[in-house]
């Protein structure tokens, strides 16, 4: 087959690239430098500031809060730079990312495909039976594919997100006594709890993401998360590629304490490409990450949390990164997605 045209739409508030903390994000920034190494064309509708391989579409960056206003803008503008490109030149399929793809989603034309990063409870019941023909939806997990059949149309088999894991785990560094908690900080993460879980265990925490300007996020960091920092606990504020996996491979363990149901989860997939122990709630697909005694400990509450940090001592380095190597690899996800590309463009 000739050389692929794929139009990827990220979610409209959030850059897009390696180094930011969005997950969706991480995963459109694979499937683009994929896309590019393999001779394809790769164009990315996303927020100015954006860092991709291919051919960047900018759209304004929000200033201010992330409220409803700023929403509909953002939205309104990635719809109008799909139809530009859709407009000026032939695309073989459309790949949208964000949880409001459907307020993205172009006319009946090429191929759709909307990747769901995100519990089927988030997105609107109308959202996953898009009335555009030849428009097809796709999981990132076996748990939130059971959860997404018989709830919406045009239904793929799930492809499970990857990551970097020869990047991770050819860097090695001494272990140091501190756990670690990576991810956007809201009431969904359950920072809160990561601290608990620390202070308990008498452990050092470092907490690296971004407070993104919305509302309950802020109020959230504030409230909750500001008055549990100490000189043993910290907030490190946003973290690029390289000091993540500096961290990821220093750490005692990676504590999870997501109290949504995951649909999947990147940084404990980065985790054990470093060889290191995570911690976590088996919300979602986290016991599919994460697997029990072997690369790490699910437990029920911070108390627990708190006991199997004194624990990881008891997990192999090896045997995580030997996992990471047979399940998490960019590489394989890439494959899958470019498959789904060439079927859906033919």
């Amino acid at each position: 087959m000739s050389a692929l045209r794929v139009l990827s739409v990220a979610y409209p508030l959030a850059p897009v690239g390696a180094d930011f903390v969005g997950g969706a994000e991480q995963v459109l920034a694979t499937l683009d430098a994929a896309l590019v190494a393999a001779g394809h064309r790769s164009i990315v509708v996303a927020q100015e500031g954006s860092r991709v391989a291919g051919e960047l579409r900018a759209i304004p960056r929000p200033a201010g809060a992330l409220d409803a206003a700023a929403r509909a803008a953002a939205q309104a503008a990635a719809s109008r730079a799909v139809a530009a490109v859709l407009r000026a030149e032939p695309v073989d399929v459309v790949h949208l990312h964000g949880i409001d793809f459907d307020r993205t989603l172009p006319p009946p034309g090429p191929p759709a495909l909307v990747t769901l990063h995100l519990p089927p409870d988030w997105y609107p019941a109308e959202a996953l039976h898009p009335a555009r023909p030849n428009t097809w939806l796709v999981g990132v997990s076996a748990s939130q594919h059971r959860g997404l059949e018989g709830r919406a149309a045009g239904l793929l088999p799930p492809v499970p997100n990857g990551v970097a894991v020869e990047a991770l785990g050819g860097a090695r560094h001494a272990r140091r006594g501190f756990a670690l908690n990576l991810g956007r900080v809201c009431p969904e993460k359950g920072q809160h709890l990561a601290l608990q879980a620390a202070q308990a265990a008498e452990v050092p925490l470092l907490l690296g993401g971004e407070v993104y300007p919305y509302p309950e996020h802020e109020a959230y960091f504030a409230r909750e998360v500001v008055p549990l920092l100490d000189g043993a606990r910290r907030f490190l504020g946003p973290l690029g590629f390289v000091r993540k996996r500096r961290l990821l491979g220093a750490a005692r363990c990676l504590l999870v304490c997501s109290l949504v149901a995951e649909t999947s989860s990147l940084v404990a997939m980065e985790a054990a490409a470093c060889g290191t122990p995570v911690v976590a709630f088996p919300n979602g697909a986290l016991p599919e990450v994460v697997e029990h005694g072997r690369t790490g400990f699910l437990v029920r509450d911070a108390a627990e949390m708190a006991d199997a940090i004194a624990r990881v001592g008891e997990i192999d380095p090896q045997e995580c990164r030997r996992v990471a190597r047979e399940r998490f690899s960019r590489e394989r996800m890439a494959a899958a997605y470019l498959d789904i590309y060439r079927r859906l463009a033919a």
